[in-house]
This record gives C-alpha cells, sequence and structure tokens, in this order.
C-alpha cells in the first residue's frame, strides 16, 4: 500500500509542475491590451442595449399608437355595419307592419261598411 500512496503523491507532484509550466506558456495582455480589449467589450455592449432600446421604444410605440388605433377603428366601423344592418331589419319590419296595419284598417272600414248595409236593409 505504501508504494501506491508514494506513486500518487508523485502523480498530484507532476499534476501540479505541469500546470505551472503550462501557465508559463500563456501569453498573458500587458495592462494596456487588457483595458484597451476591456474598453471595446464594455462599448460593444452599450452600442448593443442601446439598439435594442431603440427598438423595444419604437415597437412599444408602433403598438400603442398604430395597432391600438387600427383596432379601434376596425371595431367602430364593426358596429356602424351592425347599426345599419339592424336599422334596415327594424326599416323591413316597420313597413310590414305598416302594411298589416293598413290591410287591417282597409278590411275593418269594409266590415263597418257591409254592417252598416246590412242594417239598412233590414
Amino acid at each position: 500500500m505504501a508504494k501506491k500512496e508514494v506513486k500518487e503523491n508523485n502523480k498530484n507532484k507532476n499534476f501540479f509542475k505541469e500546470i505551472k509550466l503550462e501557465l508559463k506558456k500563456v501569453t498573458w495582455p500587458t495592462p494596456r491590451e487588457l483595458f484597451n480589449n476591456t474598453v471595446t467589450v464594455i462599448s460593444f455592449v452599450l452600442i448593443i442595449a442601446l439598439i435594442v432600446f431603440v427598438l423595444d421604444f419604437c415597437f412599444d410605440n408602433l403598438n400603442k399608437y398604430g395597432i391600438t388605433n387600427l383596432q379601434e377603428k376596425i371595431q367602430t366601423s364593426l358596429k356602424t355595419q351592425n347599426e345599419t344592418s339592424e336599422d334596415s331589419e327594424n326599416e323591413e319590419e316597420s313597413t310590414e307592419s305598416n302594411e298589416t296595419e293598413n290591410l287591417e284598417t282597409i278590411t275593418s272600414e269594409e266590415n263597418n261598411e257591409e254592417n252598416s248595409e246590412n242594417k239598412e236593409q233590414e
């Protein structure tokens, strides 16, 4: 068992030595490069955020003033169409009722005349 523990310790030491060697091979940016890269990234983030804000504002106003007004106009036109169709139906009904009333008055007048004639004949 002691041999296994020694091998594991050697593996761990080798692992950390290799990490150290690999990190020495990395080319680290200079402070000036780091600053330039940071400014570039922040600038792009701000530009994209500004574009998204402008598009959001435009779409919101389009929705608020364009689509909502369009929906209101459509609803009012539908209401006026319904009212005109109801008015025409009411006119048809009124003309029909007027015709029936006229017929009733004519028949009642005729009946009255017949009754008066019958009474005269008696």
